[in-house]
């Protein structure tokens, strides 16, 4: 019996191919992306916050103990649903959207729309330290790419669609349409034509009217910029930039560093446990690193360092301020600690958040010290806190142009422009100096997975090596005859080369036609000729677990070789033309730039 709701999407997509043209479409389908990503923003924000008042009512920071054992909780709730629900290791948010755009065509598993919402609240409603704007970009992405997957959305318009929905969540999570849209070209690497531009403009303000919808006009961060960008100021801010360009190189370093510092914890309970108490005991010296720490941000900026701080162990020396920039300074260090620690004892957030939570601390105490140092000098601290996040963003995550918009939008002006484009400028050539490549992408680009504003290296990074191994060469054995070669394998290929294959599959050479042409016609020879005598080895081989298009297309100029073998877990798989692999990468290439 026929499904009636396929037949109902049966006759929608006819109607739709012939009254609705593919760009009208697109522009459709991206408001309405935006949309649905823009609401999983919500409920995910909703979600954690009303974990958060559940938890926080008569928990106090320095007395209760409770605070020692909320990030196990809640860790290990998140545990058992990945165990016994999901059951499959969660991913890091964008980058697994990277990957699936650069390796899946645009498919995302249908688990992720859902997951996110599930445990990045539990996580950061019970403490941990990561963000919410990740997981709210990967549900929006996987909507998106399963929606596209239903209509029968082509891979191209697949992909634009998932940065849709990145910038529509980015736009309701921090009601900053322009910087939604600038994140997805500056991260997605999307190049900004009217093609892509309008969609994510209508995806990115659909985003910020379900925001709008949903929680009214409040802002993130209530703050309106009084003190303007003074000229003498400008040092500062260059010191500024190089201070959050050694803070994001930092961050960098602890994640990987941490991360791998839990590896050799092979069991999810051992990391769980030892990471829920070490998250315990930072959130009990430090309570600011509790959760994604907006509430911190909003207090720096408002000038109480006081609330900002929060009840903690050290407040009979809060009178003295050097004790507090001191503070400030630890929040810096271990902000980066904590949020590490949390997904590497099995939690789900984001980066981007912690990253500007840092960048308050160290902004804001790199000004109290120029108030305090008593060289006369006198800065505006709200400013340095939103101008400090700006460089963390910048070089944290190699997305100046984010920081600057993100930072502009949020406060409701411009007047900041220039110490935002000096010190993000500053941060993020230090940083990318320093380290080739953000935490997003560094394990894409380690797997030759990862796409770039170079069109070159991204055709090649979307070119799968499946699509151009030609499986139809016949092979032969070393032991056998020439005359068995010549009526067995020569007489029945259309070929000029013929791999030379164990038993086993292993290769172990190859001949050419031209290694036989002399002696084909000599019968005299055919029985005194064997196939070991004649083979030589491969100019190169071709690794089918390891190699990517990059290094395949880099063997092809080294050797100058025509057809290049492919090895598979040692065994002789097919073979790599150069004429097949430039066919299918001039088709690739005019799909792309369409």
């Amino acid at each position: 019996m026929p499904n009636p709701t396929n037949k109902r999407l049966t006759q929608f997509l006819k109607w739709r191919y012939k009254k609705i043209s593919d760009k009208t479409f697109t522009h459709v389908m991206s408001v309405v992306v935006g949309f649905l990503a823009g609401l999983a923003a919500v409920t995910l924000k909703n979600i954690t916050y009303f974990i958060e008042s559940l938890l926080e009512r008569g928990i106090v920071f320095s007395s209760n103990q409770l605070y020692f054992v909320l990030p196990v909780i809640g860790l290990t709730l998140v545990y058992l649903y990945v165990k016994y629900i999901h059951r499959e290791k969660l991913e890091h948010a964008i980058s697994s959207i990277l990957f699936a755009l650069s390796r899946k065509k645009g498919i995302m598993d249908l688990k992720k729309v859902y997951t996110p919402l599930i445990t990045a609240p539990l996580t950061v409603g019970f403490g941990g330290s990561v963000g919410l704007l990740g997981p709210a970009v990967a549900s929006g992405a996987a909507i998106s790419s399963n929606l596209g997957r239903l209509l029968h959305i082509n891979t191209k318009t697949r992909s634009l669609l998932i940065a849709c929905a990145s910038a529509g969540a980015i736009a309701s999570i921090f009601q900053a349409p322009v910087a939604a849209i600038i994140f997805a070209v500056e991260v997605f690497s999307l190049d900004l034509t009217m093609v892509s531009l309008l969609p994510m403009l209508l995806a990115s303000i659909s985003g910020v009217l379900t925001s709008y919808f949903f929680l009214g006009d409040e802002n993130l961060f209530s703050y309106i910029i009084t003190e303007k960008f003074a000229i003498q100021d400008t040092f500062f801010y260059i010191l500024l930039g190089v201070g959050t360009a050694i803070s994001s190189i930092y961050f960098t370093k602890m994640y990987f560093g941490i991360l791998k510092l839990f590896k050799p914890l092979k069991s999810p309970k051992y990391r769980l446990l030892a990471g829920g108490l070490a998250i315990g005991i930072m959130l009990y010296f430090i309570p600011p690193l509790y959760g994604e720490g907006f509430g911190f941000i909003n207090d720096l900026l408002m000038g109480d360092h006081i609330s900002a701080l929060g009840d903690n162990p050290f407040e009979a020396f809060m009178d003295n301020i050097w004790v507090v920039i001191a503070l400030l300074f630890g929040i810096t260090i271990f902000k980066a600690v904590a949020m590490t620690t949390t997904f590497a004892a099995g939690g789900a957030g984001g980066i981007f958040i912690p990253t500007m939570v840092m960048g308050s601390a160290l902004g804001n105490a790199v000004a109290k010290v120029i108030n305090n140092i008593g060289l006369g000098f006198e800065v505006s601290e709200s400013n340095f806190t939103l101008i400090g996040m700006a460089g963390l963003i910048a070089g944290v995550l190699h997305a100046p142009l984010t920081s600057i918009f993100l930072i502009a939008e949020i406060t409701g002006g411009y007047e900041l422009f220039v110490p935002l484009m000096i010190t993000a400028a500053i941060s993020y050539l230090i940083t990318k100096n320093a380290i080739d490549y953000s935490i997003y992408t560094r394990e894409l680009a380690e797997q030759g997975a990862l796409l770039t504003h170079n069109k070159d290296q991204t055709v090649l990074t979307l070119m799968q090596l499946d699509d151009v191994i030609e499986r139809d060469f016949k092979s032969v054995h070393q032991e056998m005859t020439l005359g068995q070669m010549l009526h067995d394998t020569v007489a029945k290929s259309t070929r000029n080369l013929y791999p030379v294959v164990s038993d086993k599959g292993v290769m172990t050479g190859i001949v050419f036609l031209d290694d036989i042409r002399e002696f084909m016609f000599d019968t005299s020879m055919y029985d005194k000729i064997t196939v070991s005598t004649l083979m030589h080895q491969a100019p190169a081989y071709i690794y089918y677990e390891k190699d990517s298009m990059q290094q395949v297309m880099q063997k092809f100029q080294d050797s100058g070789a025509w057809n290049l073998p492919v090895i598979r877990e040692g065994k002789y798989l097919g073979f790599v033309s150069k004429s097949k692999l430039l066919t299918a990468y001039r088709r690739k290439l005019i799909n792309f730039t369409r």
